[in-house]
């Protein structure tokens, strides 16, 4: 018999949260949305991590459209000139039938950016817009899970949109349940406990 993979849980729509001692600056106390994860590797965005670019300033087509705060979240550290581009579809829209869009799971659909944000918005709850994303290479995420770096956690579709007034980690872990919601309360840098 196989083993079973770190990362078999992992697949689109899935939050991969940062373990309280996961150090690298890149993704200390993030929270990212998995678009892709396939045997090539896997790809996703930072939900928590807002820049000072506004969008309009980048895409000004797209800048009235998106979600509060109107500005570019860092979505990670690889291609940071690539923009990538998440809805949160409103009730009863499916990706199959808003053009301009690729389902990723449930409501949540990556935008074409080159289609007409006017289209879109009358379909969408709200838009959020990212540059660059994270991504793993093959066998890379399941040997960062094995060594206790991240965890595999259902998304909700407001979780795309999320406020940076609202500490997205601390949310999601504390709706997980004890054990796991004690990990919110983790203060983050031990030289100040």
């Amino acid at each position: 018999m196989g083993s079973v993979s770190a990362d078999a849980e992992v697949e689109p729509g899935t939050l991969l949260v940062a373990a309280p001692t996961l150090s690298d600056p890149n993704f200390r106390r993030t929270v990212v949305f998995v678009i892709d994860h396939r045997d090539e590797g896997t790809l996703g965005v930072v939900l928590n991590r807002p820049s000072e670019v506004a969008v309009h300033e980048v895409l000004p087509h797209w800048g009235d459209h998106v979600a509060e705060p109107a500005s570019v979240f860092v979505g990670g550290p690889v291609e940071k000139k690539t923009a990538l581009c998440l809805a949160a579809l409103r009730t009863g829209e499916t990706a199959a039938t808003v053009p301009g869009v690729i389902a990723v799971r449930g409501p949540v659909a990556l935008v074409d950016l080159d289609s007409d944000p006017d289209l879109l918005a009358a379909k969408v709850r709200g838009l959020r817009v990212f540059a660059g994303y994270a991504g793993w290479d093959p066998g890379q995420l399941a040997g960062e899970i094995d060594r206790g770096d991240w965890l595999i956690v259902p998304a909700l579709p407001g979780d795309v949109l999320a406020t940076p007034m609202r500490d997205l980690w601390g949310h999601v872990l504390r709706r997980q349940g004890l054990p796991t919601a004690l990990l919110a309360t983790h203060p983050g840098d031990l030289q100040r406990n």
